[in-house]
């Protein structure tokens, strides 16, 4: 028993460890911008070994003062519409997003087993809806590995409640807005407005900060498809919400 017990007690230490080194990176971002997210440095890797070519990255940081209060309502209508009043999490979406991916799950087999009785070959997954806050995204983005297990999932709401513990909503979402990815190589939202509209990101009009808020769940796919129907059908629906978008 006491290899056991020894090896449990290493693996409380351990988790207290990264908790509070957690809690330390966190408390930092008070005063210090991150200098890159742990997303960012996966992505930077992958353009390195993927490609023979020198990285092209575009980033720069700007205060929440200098980015456009469209651009924060068009995120906020788009990603995440009660982010003001949440803890971090959005248990009534979550729930949502949880029965849409069952009703998804069930379609997608009912679908499927006509094929596979005939080709024996696995059903093709079902598109699964997450229902993440602007504050889930940022600490799965700043901290945390891109696997999909439960316990990621565990860390990531961990570290969302740090997050709103130890930050203001407004530098939760200046964090964010410096930090979220917008196309290949480009984060942030200073990046972004340059890369698209060649303009700074305090620049940016009403329908320019929607077309870069509907962007965000597949900001590579959108980078190559720029002239999309979708994208300005979308970026008009947010305009017409971000009027009722709250800013910390």
């Amino acid at each position: 028993m006491r290899p056991v017990l020894r090896w449990l007690v290493l693996v409380a230490f351990a988790t207290l460890a990264l908790q509070l080194f957690f809690v330390g990176r966190i408390a930092l971002m008070l005063v210090v911008a991150p200098q890159s997210t742990a997303f960012e440095r996966s992505e930077a890797w992958r353009l390195l070994t993927s490609t023979d070519q020198s990285l092209r990255w575009q980033q720069e940081w700007v205060p929440y003062s200098q980015i456009s209060d469209n651009l924060k309502r068009a995120v906020i209508a788009s990603e995440d519409g009660t982010f003001t009043n949440h803890d971090g999490v959005d248990w009534e979406a979550l729930e949502k997003a949880w029965q849409k991916n069952e009703k998804a799950q069930e379609r997608a087999a009912k679908q499927a087993a006509p094929t596979k009785a005939k080709t024996n070959a696995p059903p093709k997954p079902p598109k699964v809806i997450g229902g993440s806050t602007i504050t889930q995204q940022l600490a799965k983005n700043l901290l945390l590995s891109g696997e999909r297990t439960l316990l990621r999932k565990g860390q990531e709401l961990v570290l969302t409640m740090l997050l709103e513990q130890l930050l203001d909503k407004q530098r939760i979402l200046e964090i964010y807005l410096n930090n979220v990815e917008w196309g290949e190589g480009v984060f942030g939202a200073e990046a972004a407005a340059q890369h698209y509209f060649r303009k700074p990101a305090s620049r940016l009009s009403a329908f320019e900060a929607a077309r870069l808020a509907v962007m965000l769940p597949r900001p590579k796919y959108f980078e190559k498809v720029p002239n999309s129907g979708y994208l300005s059908s979308r970026a008009s629906t947010i305009v017409a919400r971000m009027s009722s978008a709250e800013l910390p």
